[in-house]
């Protein structure tokens, strides 16, 4: 079975086969024994033995590992998972916060924010007026304004781009 295995930002490979455990070119005899009813672990790697902590972390294939009084944060997957996260990352789209777009037809009757300005989750960056209402339009998460695509007096259709965030 093959592993990738993440510490402290580095990635290794990691196979495990009849043969013992292979990182790299390196074939160690390796063995996991745990101690029954806590979360250690007693690992043999060669000749040296060390007592592991394993608590599982957030998501799948994180740990939180302490070894000899280090603690290390560490995420190990299967190729299986591994892929999977993959295909899902490249279909997740665009991160950030999302851009401000008019959410129905109306006239831009304020802006509130310029480029570069930071703004907080809930802060009003424009006013538009539809059906001779005005309605402020906020933005749903922190970011900073990259880009104002309108001006006041400037009549839009839904859907149109307002202001993009960074």
């Amino acid at each position: 079975m093959r592993y990738f295995v993440r510490i402290g930002g580095e990635e290794h490979e990691v196979v495990l086969d009849v043969d013992g455990v292979r990182a790299g070119e390196e074939t160690l005899g390796a063995s996991v024994t745990p101690v029954a009813g806590t979360p250690v672990r007693v690992v043999k790697i060669g000749d040296r033995v060390h007592r592991v902590v394993v608590r599982p972390g957030a998501s799948r294939g994180q740990y939180t590992l302490w070894v000899e009084g280090y603690r290390f944060e560490v995420e190990a997957l299967d190729e299986r998972a591994r892929a999977i996260r993959e295909l899902s990352a490249a279909a997740a789209g665009p991160s950030g916060p999302a851009p401000l777009v008019a959410p129905m037809p109306g006239l831009v009757v304020r802006v509130h924010v310029s480029i570069g300005d930071d703004v907080s989750a809930g802060q009003g960056l424009v006013v538009m007026e539809a059906m001779k209402m005005e309605n402020e339009l906020r933005t749903p998460a922190a970011g900073r304004v990259k880009a104002i695509r309108v001006t006041p007096g400037t009549a839009v259709e839904k859907g149109t781009l307002l202001i993009e965030l960074e």
